[in-house]
């Protein structure tokens, strides 16, 4: 029987790995500039409205350089990851960021998907820096910027 909830530390580590190639939902957690965790979740995470308040009271309310990263794999559309949320503290930094999006890279990798999507809704994350790290817009919608990273094959 499966665990519901299930955390890894180490992708270098191949049964650790085995457990990310499997899993489908997740968080993964840094903390100033490295990989803290990553916490396999039983269902997906939605980002909704209910979300945005919830961030904004933790990223006042938890002091530290931290970030965690909400992530799916749909079923039926297993050649994709979802960024789903992002979750910051006050004091986190651009590296811890970039750790974060590392590490997804990583199980993209590993669960070898073609491609990573995102709804960008923080008008604060300019389409310039989205574009250095790989992103490219995606679908353009009136309300939605939605942007992919894809992976060669």
């Amino acid at each position: 029987m499966a665990r519901w909830f299930e955390t890894i530390t180490d992708l270098s580590d191949e049964r650790q790995r085995a457990v990310a190639r499997r899993r489908r939902y997740g968080v993964i957690e840094t903390v100033d500039g490295r990989l803290r965790r990553i916490v396999f979740r039983p269902l997906p995470s939605l980002a909704g409205p209910f979300d945005l308040p919830w961030g904004q009271l933790l990223h006042r309310a938890v002091a530290g350089n931290r970030c965690w990263l909400y992530f799916n794999q749909p079923r039926g559309l297993e050649q994709f990851l979802s960024l789903k949320f992002v979750m910051s503290t006050r004091h986190t930094t651009l590296a811890t960021l970039r750790g974060a999006l590392a590490v997804l890279d990583v199980i993209a990798d590993i669960k070898r998907t073609e491609a990573i999507v995102c709804d960008a809704a923080n008008w604060r994350i300019s389409d310039r820096l989205l574009a250095r790290w790989g992103w490219q817009s995606h679908k353009p919608q009136r309300w939605h910027r939605n942007y992919i990273k894809r992976f060669g094959t």
